[in-house]
């Protein structure tokens, strides 16, 4: 049996339920959520190493049509997070659209029927619209270290934690200095025997002015959610002041940067150390990292820092770059994910019979960060050039659940069986216009190499720009970026047949 569907979303994270909860609002209730693992939260569900949280403030960092009054600090921790994301599946009735543990394997457009043939381990499903909101860090990143088929001790990914594995009293390799890498360094250093981290590029880390929210604040936004309003606002507001360094005055960041060089040089006293983790690239090339425990526990003497990057294992003997060597019991990568070329890409097979993986096979782009050409009615939430390095990325996924609820607006219009397709031209203009305005940001200019940019050094991932810019680029949908397509007349006859089969409409 086969289930017609509006619209198939794929993935329950903050763009699947943010997706599932506007389709709602809009009256739309025949969708699915499609969601792999067995629970909602998307990278909040997958990451709950040690350590793990936020460096987005909490009141910035959720939906602005579901405000939480009770966030317990300023920035929260996974498990907050997380049972806020199950907090908006039950209030807004997600749950009978959720087909969990329901991973799509292959996604074909029907250029006959004009919808989509999705496959799923679930069952299969046709979709006259796909929302793919499987977001950017979803699929984990370990290198290809030689050697490392011979290592006898445990390996897991930051993003795959293995809570039944002890690491009290253990040797432990943590490969990777990222956003993950500084909270789970501090969490587990007190507890083992030895830690050695391998870092290819130190990041520059400011403090994290974290604190508890307290009672009467909590109070005062549930009597009063205006200021809970006012609060988010204000957040809001200084991240937005703070774009113009970042996108046109990289050299204004200046003075960031001798704090943070201050705030490395109160925490580390060895000038070696200090030395192995100053940056030699500008501030903002990469993420800004937030920990004041980060470099304290550094400075433990039961740590190591490796600059270098790991090369190649030989059993339980961990070489660097560097042909420094280090024994270890565990090696947890914090390496990331796979940004730029997202395995989802590989399963969706477009109008032309490519896949959108060969598609964006010399970088990835799509008109507005939702649509990519020879794709028809098949967004993408969280897209191309649509990330952000200083700001909440709800923002931008609310911008994008605007742009996807006009689109379904503008199909009803057209009436009858019709699909949207992003004309190659359209799709050209913006990401030229995206390309030549990040010329000279920071992520461009800043003399750093990292997981923002693909394989060819492009920078298909940030967008260069403010969220009111963005906002109001995806505030409607212009149909002359689109060609519209309309379903060929033996449709009807075919649809028949199919019913005859047992799909259900």
């Amino acid at each position: 049996m086969t289930e017609h569907v509006r619209v198939a979303v794929i993935g329950s994270g903050f763009g699947g339920l943010g997706a599932a909860v506007r389709l709602r609002r809009e009256g739309i209730t025949d969708f699915v959520v499609l969601e792999r693992a067995a629970g909602v939260g998307g990278t909040w569900r997958d990451n709950s190493y040690p350590g793990c949280a936020c460096d987005v403030p909490s009141h910035l960092y959720s939906f602005s049509f579901a405000p939480n009054p009770d966030w317990p600090r300023t920035f929260s921790g996974q498990e907050h997070i997380r049972a806020y994301l199950e907090h908006v599946t039950d209030t807004f009735g997600l749950r009978p659209h959720l087909r969990l543990g329901c991973e799509v394997q292959r996604m074909t457009w029907d250029a006959q029927e004009l919808r989509w043939d999705v496959e799923t381990s679930g069952g299969r499903y046709f979709a006259d619209v796909v929302v793919s909101a499987t977001g950017p860090l979803s699929d984990p990143r370990i290198p290809d270290v030689p050697g490392l088929d011979t290592f006898p001790g445990q390996v897991f990914h930051s993003a795959r934690w293995d809570h039944d594995h002890d690491l009290t009293g253990k040797r432990v390799a943590m490969v990777g200095t990222g956003a993950s890498a500084i909270q789970i360094v501090p969490a587990i250093q007190p507890g083992v025997s030895r830690l050695t981290l391998f870092q290819r590029t130190p990041p520059w880390v400011m403090p994290r002015v974290d604190r508890a929210i307290s009672g009467a604040e909590r109070a005062l936004h549930r009597a009063l959610p205006f200021t809970t309003q006012l609060r988010r606002g204000l957040l809001w507001g200084i991240r937005e002041l703070q774009v113009q360094a970042f996108t046109k005055h990289p050299n204004e960041l200046g003075l960031v940067e001798q704090l943070a060089k201050r705030n490395l040089a109160r925490s580390i006293k060895d000038p070696v150390l200090r030395a192995r983790l100053t940056p030699d690239y500008r501030i903002g090339c990469k993420r800004i990292l937030l920990s004041n425990a980060y470099y304290p526990a550094l400075a433990q003497p039961n740590v190591d820092v490796v600059a270098s990057g790991l090369s190649e294992i030989r059993g339980s003997t961990l070489v660097a770059a560097d042909g420094s060597e280090a024994e270890a019991d565990v090696i947890v990568f914090g390496t990331g994910f796979h940004v730029t070329d997202m395995p989802i890409a590989e399963r969706v097979l477009g109008a032309d019979g490519r896949t959108l993986a060969e598609s964006w096979k010399d970088g990835m782009s799509a008109l507005r960060g939702a649509s990519a050409a020879g794709f028809p009615n098949w967004m993408s939430i969280i897209g191309p050039n649509t990330g952000l390095g200083n700001s909440s990325m709800i923002l931008m996924i609310e911008s994008q659940l605007n742009y996807m609820a006009d689109y379904l607006r503008q199909l009803n219009v057209l009436g009858g069986r019709a699909a949207l397709d992003a004309r190659p031209g359209a799709v050209d203009a913006w990401n030229a216009r995206v390309q030549d305005r990040m010329r000279r940001t920071v992520w461009n200019t800043g003399g750093c190499t990292s997981w923002y940019l693909d394989a060819n050094g492009r920078n298909t991932t940030i967008w260069p720009g403010t969220t009111s810019e963005f906002r109001h680029a995806t505030r409607r949908v212009d149909l002359a970026e689109y060609e519209v397509l309309r379903a060929p007349a033996s449709v009807p006859e075919a649809r028949k047949s199919a019913e005859k089969d047992g799909v259900t409409a």
